[in-house]
């Protein structure tokens, strides 16, 4: 796999899209965090880290009625391009309804969080 981030953001949106209640995929501390900080501002119900030697990450999602809590997932920096910004160029997304998730030397944030640590970092995707 090349590119982690993109296959854990497809996993969740077709997961999403066909209405299941969890999306499985193998595990990494990136997606780990990923997943962390998604669960912190309410796109995802919950997730959990299971196996001991070939462990898998289950991601619960959040539906409104019939439709996913997020309305879309998009990765902004990847392998053939890295983004990155400082703490006072971090983008709003939607003009505040959605979120930027950030890694930083700190770890993995929102953008939001990032900006009250004043600490900038690689745009990882946008939610919202």
């Amino acid at each position: 796999m090349h590119d982690p981030i993109a296959d854990l953001l497809t996993r969740i949106r077709n997961a999403g899209s066909a209405f299941h209640p969890s999306a499985t995929m193998p595990h990494s501390k990136l997606k780990e965090s990923v997943a962390a900080v998604l669960k912190q501002e309410g796109y995802i119900t919950d997730f959990q880290v299971l196996g001991t030697v070939k462990r898998t990450l289950t991601i619960t999602l959040k539906y409104e009625g019939r439709r996913p809590v997020f309305v879309g997932l998009r990765q902004i920096s990847t392998p053939g391009l890295r983004r990155y910004v400082a703490s006072s160029e971090i983008p709003r997304v939607l003009g505040g309804m959605g979120v930027a998730i950030l890694s930083t030397p700190r770890g993995i944030m929102s953008g939001y969080t990032a900006q009250k640590q004043n600490v900038g970092g690689e745009i990882v995707c946008y939610v919202w």
